[in-house]
């Protein structure tokens, strides 16, 4: 099976760090507004999944969500969390590291999206 979501090496030393400092963690990538098209890690207790949210997988012990709208959208494309220096959605838990997560993407081929995991 092909997954929807992937992370460098790079993001997951800094989950790990962050997990240590915070505990439990999840992702949301935002569909823009205020903080632009960030993915957020949150602790899992502060931040309320919705009914509207969907689960891509799960990346360093984390789920990975999105909106099901913003979903329709990037159904085709496979992400990958990636992170650099300086700050990206200061909501987000990198900030207090003064670093950003950053999402990469890709289309998946053909024959990746008839391997693809379904969302959940």
């Amino acid at each position: 099976m092909v997954t929807r979501v992937l992370i460098t090496n790079k993001a997951k030393e800094v989950v790990k760090t962050l997990q240590r400092e915070y505990g439990r963690l999840i992702f949301h990538q935002s569909g823009g507004c205020c903080e632009g098209s960030y993915p957020h890690c949150f602790e899992q207790e502060e931040f309320r999944i919705g009914e509207n949210d969907v689960c891509l997988g799960e990346i360093a012990d984390c789920k990975f969500y999105m909106a099901k709208d913003q979903f329709e959208y990037w159904k085709h494309t496979q992400l990958t969390l990636d992170v650099i220096e300086g700050r990206g959605a200061s909501f987000s838990l990198e900030s207090t590291l003064d670093m950003g997560f950053i999402i990469r993407s890709r289309l998946f081929t053909d024959e990746e999206l008839s391997q693809l995991v379904p969302v959940s």
